[in-house]
């Protein structure tokens, strides 16, 4: 009761101040002032925000190099690109800014794609700005017949042939797809399936004249111990000694393998030819070479197969490395990307099965000949297999030979493939 009277004095006087004389215009010119003087405020607030979006813009226009003719005509949209190459005489697939001499398959690509108009000119400095990635980089001299790479282009008419038209005859675009705008080809990548083409000399006894090579023939038997110890490397296993500058302990040195095998011999230029195939989730710089490496060394008499099992273990294991010539990416697998977006009626599965054919035509008359040529003209197997002798697999490997492969892979620091 006490509490309620002064509230309702207040009020009452109020309510006569409103209603004296001017009272209420008063009151609504105040309020109508102050509202109005808020509203000027914000709009000037809002339009300072809005030029200085459009001052960023057009810096960013400027700076990007576009705001042209081609981008309005031409919007750039989110592709994986098919690509096949022959890597005989290059420094291995990503670019090296500032190497020049040391010519790499992106280098070549990215020129073929500025003079095709597929990207402005100077996205070739910052490969960034289109968004650029590969599944895979491949070494020197490693080939590819289905390495895949992701990025934003201008869908110009006959793409894939303006592109093909600024590239030399080993590298070639076979197909092109449409993926979702957060696409990156490295990540989405399940898989890599490789390929491993080696003269069979390499599983002859380590007493075989290899002065005579043409006469040799891998025994079925002989292939049989091949492909078991093979599959030795199936599941998960430690491969810190398969690569270089890993410790035992690093947890990036789990890989997971789940194919590994040496299919039939074949001819090729009177030598006995076969081809290892080997898929896995990823592989380290060098890990697959090490991996026939051993398995050689093994079936030709220098190392006991217990050193398999000895090389996941702690201690360092000296583990040799097979030559680069004859390893091929054959394939990377999209499976999880396919499951979730292959059949959502947008987007399409990223398998390459109409592009089959043109691979193999392209293996056929590039990848293959230049392995073949190369090894029957400089040897390179049999020249790596006269190594194996000083390597010593039953003690750990020597503080030299480790430090002589770091500086060795010293300019590859970083690559995460083989």
């Amino acid at each position: 009761m006490f509490q309620v009277r002064p509230l309702l004095s207040a009020l009452v006087y109020h309510r006569r101040t409103l209603h004296g004389k001017g009272g209420l215009y008063k009151f609504f010119c105040m309020m109508s002032e102050g509202s109005t003087q808020q509203q000027t405020a914000k709009l000037l607030k809002r339009a300072n925000e809005d030029s200085a979006e459009r001052l960023q813009a057009t810096k960013r226009i400027k700076a990007d190099g576009e705001y042209t003719e081609d981008d309005k005509k031409y919007p750039k949209k989110k592709v994986v690109l098919l690509l096949v190459y022959s890597g005989k005489g290059y420094y291995g697939m990503q670019r090296n800014p500032g190497n020049s001499q040391f010519r790499t398959i992106e280098d070549d690509l990215v020129n073929a794609l500025i003079k095709s108009g597929c990207i402005p000119e100077n996205h070739g400095d910052d490969m960034k700005k289109m968004s650029f990635q590969r599944c895979a980089r491949t070494d020197k001299g490693v080939s590819a017949a289905g390495q895949v790479v992701s990025l934003k282009v201008r869908l110009i008419e006959d793409i894939n042939e303006k592109i093909n038209e600024h590239l030399p005859p080993q590298i070639r675009v076979l197909g092109l797809k449409r993926v979702t705008q957060g696409f990156n080809s490295k990540n989405n990548c399940d898989a890599r399936t490789y390929s491993y083409m080696l003269p069979t000399v390499a599983f002859s006894q380590k007493d075989y004249d290899t002065g005579n090579i043409p006469a040799f023939r891998l025994e079925p038997e002989t292939l049989q111990r091949v492909n078991r110890l093979f599959d030795l490397y199936k599941g998960t296993h430690n491969f810190h000694n398969f690569t270089s500058q890993k410790a035992a302990n690093d947890p990036s040195a789990r890989r997971y393998i789940t194919e590994m095998s040496c299919g039939e011999p074949f001819i090729r230029s009177n030598y006995e030819f076969a081809v290892i195939t080997v898929r896995g989730q990823s592989f380290m710089l060098h890990q697959i070479r090490k991996m026939i490496g051993l398995v050689i060394a093994v079936i030709r008499g220098f190392a006991k197969e217990e050193v398999m099992e000895r090389s996941w273990g702690q201690e360092k294991v000296d583990v040799p490395k097979a030559p680069g010539l004859g390893l091929v990416l054959e394939r990377v697998h999209f499976d999880r990307y396919n499951k979730r977006f292959g059949g959502d009626g947008l987007h399409e599965r990223l398998d390459w099965d109409r592009e089959e054919e043109s691979i193999k035509g392209f293996k056929e008359a590039h990848i293959y000949p230049s392995i073949v040529e190369t090894e029957c003209q400089e040897g390179s197997m049999v020249s790596w297999m006269a190594t194996l002798p000083i390597h010593d697999f039953e003690a750990t490997a020597s503080e030299t030979r480790d430090s002589k492969d770091q500086k060795q892979d010293n300019a590859n620091e970083g690559n995460d493939s083989d």
